[in-house]
C-alpha cells in the first residue's frame, strides 16, 4: 500500500483546530498528556500501540510516571501525512476515555 503524501503548510494548519492540545513543533505533531496515574498513562499507551499497528504507523513518544509525550511525523515522506492526523484524532478519543 502505498504512503500518504506529505501535508502542505496549509492542510496541517486547517487540520490543527480539530486536534485540541496538538501543536506544530520542528515540523511534527505535538502533544502532552497527562493522566491520574502511571497504569493510566501505560494503559494508553497500551490502546494507541494497537490503533498503531493496524496503520502501520508508529509514534515517537515517552512515558513519565503519569505523562506521556508524543511526535508524530511520517518519516519515510520527510513530514506529516494523513496518517499522523488520523492517529492523533485517535490518541485523543483514547485519551478521553482515560482521563
Amino acid at each position: 500500500m502505498p504512503r500518504p503524501a506529505k501535508l502542505s503548510s496549509e492542510e496541517i494548519s486547517s487540520a490543527l483546530p480539530s486536534l485540541p492540545g496538538w501543536s506544530l513543533i520542528e515540523g511534527k505533531l505535538h502533544r502532552e498528556y497527562t493522566f491520574p496515574d502511571f497504569t493510566h498513562a501505560f494503559a494508553f499507551m497500551a490502546a494507541v500501540a494497537t490503533v498503531a499497528e493496524k496503520l502501520d504507523h508508529h509514534p515517537e513518544w515517552s512515558n513519565v510516571y503519569k505523562r506521556v509525550s508524543v511526535e508524530l511525523s511520517t518519516h519515510d515522506v520527510g513530514g506529516i501525512t494523513e496518517l499522523d492526523v488520523k492517529l492523533a484524532g485517535s490518541m485523543e478519543k483514547i485519551a478521553d476515555k482515560l482521563r
